[in-house]
């Protein structure tokens, strides 16, 4: 049975870490928390569950994480956000895969609870994320901030049953600074490619996109709440790409963003 690291990245989590740890207890060789200079008592937290703990000023979240799970003990590695947690279901199932590995990684689905509530529509779930993985077996990659794990050419996932919990936005308040924050974060790096959107896509995508996560993908069984995901997801369409659009536009004229 390989020996299993698991990697969380944190910046100022002091309310969330603890249930994240809480959750993978016994299940990890080696707890390993990649910080990025918190200022609050992350830290504090972490190393009373006997954590090591490498300061680290954030890279980029893709960055980030390939670098994090580079310094891990062990090929091995489960990796974690600090809002994120395993359900029971999940924790018994990366034990029973630990003993018996058939792939090189795994994904399993990642429930998301939006204001206290845990959303089953919208497009939202199952979002299944490959989080258990060989490392020598692929990279993080994607667009920031939005990471994800593949697979080096001819290697397969596995799937695993057990959701993994993710704690993602407590109030409406919150939904919103980190929509301000992640589209800048993609908007600029849309812009750095070359990309723009037309006026057009400005109007229609957003749009679209909530009739699909509302109605196609029955983001109306999760009542209200879902409602206001599938609204809220299509605010953050058009501000993303209107943002790309604005940094297209200042990228020709010289100007800096």
């Amino acid at each position: 049975m390989p020996k299993l690291s698991i990697v969380i990245i944190t910046l100022n989590e002091e309310k969330n870490i603890t249930r994240c740890l809480d959750s993978i207890h016994g299940l990890a060789d080696e707890i390993l928390v990649v910080d990025s200079l918190s200022t609050d008592n992350t830290v504090k937290i972490a190393e009373q569950y006997s954590a090591k703990i490498i300061l680290q000023p954030f890279l980029g979240h893709i960055e980030q994480k390939n670098f994090a799970v580079q310094q891990a003990a062990n090929d091995w590695v489960l990796s974690l956000d600090a809002d994120e947690c395993l359900s029971p279901a999940l924790f018994k199932n990366i034990q029973v895969a630990k003993n018996n590995l058939q792939y090189n990684a795994y994904r399993f689905p990642r429930l998301n609870n939006f204001c206290g509530k845990w959303i089953r529509h919208c497009g939202w779930y199952p979002d299944a994320k490959i989080r258990l993985f060989n490392r020598t077996k692929g990279s993080w990659t994607g667009e920031n901030p939005h990471d994800k794990w593949v697979l080096n050419d001819n290697e397969k996932a596995g799937q695993l049953q057990g959701d993994l919990l993710h704690y993602s936005f407590d109030s409406i308040s919150d939904y919103v600074k980190k929509v301000e924050k992640y589209s800048e974060i993609a908007a600029k790096a849309r812009a750095e490619k070359g990309m723009s959107y037309s006026l057009l896509k400005i109007i229609v995508v957003p749009k679209w996109k909530f009739f699909a996560d509302f109605v196609l993908r029955l983001g109306f069984l999760d009542g209200y709440y879902g409602w206001l995901a599938c609204r809220l997801s299509a605010m953050e369409t058009m501000i993303k790409y209107t943002k790309t659009r604005q940094y297209a536009e200042w990228k020709k004229q010289g100007k800096s963003y």
